[in-house]
């Protein structure tokens, strides 16, 4: 099964049937910070019927990233991109959408720190009281953007971490 699904990921990752490499089909989503992070939230949104992009999600990471997520009583789980894919993989598609709510970004050099407030969906048109924020990290190099890691916590009763957020000056 391992093994399966391992090549189903290689797959998603293989070059395109058109003949234009990843770098040429991603280069825009690559080019500045703001696109990069519209990229990530675009990856992962869209309707039950488009399928998920890990091809992109893959060329916006770096190699090594790292995925951390905490729960709400601020558990840490901690793994890789492709780790990321395996419950997708194993799970029937529906919609759903990450809409990003507001943007902190802090740039120094060739480094960067994106806080993101976002809201999960199931339609597009249809708001939600499902919130997170996102702390991504990236850095710059060979003329682009690479997401490094992102750390992810959902609002609860026990912490309003997305309202406190959003009040923020």
């Amino acid at each position: 099964m391992r093994k399966t699904i391992l090549f189903i990921i290689a797959l998603a990752f293989s070059s395109s049937v058109f003949g234009q490499t990843t770098g040429e089909q991603y280069a825009d989503d690559v080019k500045s910070i703001s696109a990069i992070i519209d990229a990530y939230y675009d990856v992962i949104s869209g309707s039950s019927e488009k399928p998920w992009q890990f091809e992109r999600d893959s060329y916006i990471h770096s190699q090594n990233a790292v995925i951390t997520k905490l729960d709400e009583n601020g558990n840490v789980e901690s793994h890789s991109l492709e780790a990321e894919y395996i419950p997708l993989l194993l799970s029937t598609k529906e919609d759903f959408y990450e809409k990003e709510l507001k943007r902190e970004v802090s740039h120094f050099g060739n480094i960067a720190q994106v806080w993101s407030a976002f809201e999960v969906r199931t339609d597009l048109n249809t708001a939600s009281d499902i919130r997170g924020l996102n702390s991504i990290q990236l850095h710059f190099e060979k003329g682009r953007w690479w997401i490094d890691s992102w750390t992810s916590e959902m609002e609860s009763d026990k912490n309003s971490l997305v309202t406190d957020f959003l009040t923020n000056e």
